[in-house]
């Protein structure tokens, strides 16, 4: 498989490689390594490259194929949906010592989740193709959203408390998450 090589200098000491999509291959770099060793770097990595590429190519037509779902599928993704959201969120709201307000699962085209001043949570039913470490971040951003009604430093703390990879997760809805809104 082909792919494009982008370049990312900073003060970093070691080179890492980050593939963002199948065709792009992210290097990071220190400032002022010589192009040659990084490219050097990057044929040494070729069968790891590869092999990632390919995985990423499976994952992302899999995700296509989830997201074309008909109506009566999507019934009984909402129907699934509320069974497993209800059961996460009374979990971590428990853990967390925060209460809600009602609980709405729906078919959204942009948001994965909501919560208003009043507590009420709103999940869209396609966190359900998601992986479960994904759905529950977002269980537990919105959650938060009851100590603190905002994205502060503070917010992103007990974001992090309860779940403390979550910019891993924040990073799949925003590179795979896309392609299950329909």
């Amino acid at each position: 498989m082909e792919y494009k090589i982008k370049i990312l200098y900073s003060s970093r000491k070691t080179l890492a490689l980050e593939i963002k999509d199948p065709g792009d291959l992210l290097v990071r770099a220190p400032k002022g390594l010589p192009r040659q060793k990084i490219l050097d770097f990057v044929a040494e990595k070729e069968n790891w490259i590869q092999k990632h590429m390919k995985r990423m190519e499976e994952r992302k037509k899999e995700q296509e194929i989830f997201a074309q779902v008909s109506g009566e599928e999507l019934q009984m993704l909402t129907t699934a949906a509320k069974r497993e959201i209800l059961g996460i969120v009374e979990r971590y709201a428990k853990i967390m010592g925060v209460d809600y307000g009602r609980i709405t699962i729906r078919h959204q085209k942009t948001r994965w989740g909501s919560c208003s001043s009043k507590g009420n949570l709103n999940f869209n039913c396609y966190l359900m193709l998601a992986p479960q470490e994904v759905l529950e971040y977002v269980v537990v951003h919105e959650l938060a959203h009851r100590r603190e009604m905002n994205h502060s430093k503070a917010f992103w703390k007990i974001v992090e408390q309860y779940k403390p990879n979550y910019k891993w997760s924040k990073r799949w809805l925003k590179e795979e998450g896309v392609k299950l809104l329909a």
